[in-house]
């Protein structure tokens, strides 16, 4: 098997891409800052599967730590067979009213990153004709809820124009544009998520075995779950004005709010 770039890595949805490629037989390498939560994970991936795990402390929110990771891996010598650029987070706060060193650390981490880490992936990964590229975006994307859904439409967006930059590479890319999930990303970001119904919520384990599903076969845009297939193409087709009004006061910058199926009007049994 190859191995596997993983950047938020030491919780949610990267600890649960390391869990799964791991078990597929893949190397892994853990990207997040946090280097002592990164030991611990690879001590337990290496008795549980038996592969090589490296770890690689990077803070995204600089410019060095997201070059630190491109030059890991752009490595001809312990190639990367797949990136994931999983990190991210909700910041927790308004536009006008929220701190502006929170608002640039999250451009880093969730848009120059991507760009700097992507970079490096497909230069490499054409040259020798295969690789795979994950960017997590949300179904924030397809919103008009501040500066989080700016950044995730952005990813988006590149990564198709990615994938057709690589087409006939051998180097596929794949975005995944989940909803809510049961992960501490809300927690983390101090964002109450009791404010959305149970059945808004899928696990991390369903959208991480999607992406790897979609990046297998080829696919560049994939959305975990009927349920927000549904709220996603729903949010991509519906007009602007409709989008912002759905959006509601407020709610610009906060991060995980995403298209809420209820206010679509989506059945659970129908879709589920």
């Amino acid at each position: 098997m190859g191995t596997a770039l993983i950047t938020g890595a030491s919780s949610g949805l990267g600890l649960e891409f390391a869990k799964q490629l791991a078990r597929e037989g893949n190397d892994i390498v853990l990207v997040a800052r946090n280097a002592q939560r990164l030991e611990q994970i690879a001590d337990n991936l290496r008795g549980e599967n038996g592969v090589k795990v490296e770890v690689l402390p990077a803070d995204l929110a600089t410019r060095e730590g997201a070059e630190v990771v491109a030059h890991r891996v752009a490595s001809t010598q312990r190639p990367i067979g797949l990136l994931v650029n999983n990190a991210g987070f909700g910041l927790g706060q308004d536009f006008i009213g929220g701190k502006l060193t929170k608002e640039l650390d999250a451009l880093h981490v969730m848009v120059e990153a991507v760009l700097i880490t992507c970079h490096a992936a497909a230069k490499e990964f054409s040259r020798r004709g295969y690789g795979g590229i994950i960017n997590v975006s949300s179904a924030a994307s397809v919103t008009a809820q501040g500066t989080y859904s700016a950044h995730k439409a952005w990813v988006s967006t590149f990564s198709e124009g990615l994938a057709t930059d690589l087409k006939g590479t051998g180097v596929n890319v794949t975005c995944v544009t989940p909803g809510l999930i049961h992960t501490d990303f809300h927690n983390r970001s101090q964002v109450d998520a009791t404010q959305w119904s149970e059945f808004s919520f899928t696990t991390p384990d369903v959208v991480v075995r999607d992406a790897l599903q979609a990046c297998s076969e080829g696919k560049v845009l994939t959305t975990p779950t009927p349920l927000y297939k549904f709220a996603v193409g729903l949010g991509r087709l519906a007009p602007r004005w409709l989008v912002r009004r759905f959006a509601g006061p407020g709610l610009s910058g906060r991060g995980p709010h995403v298209i809420n199926p209820e206010m679509a009007g989506i059945n659970r049994e129908k879709h589920e």
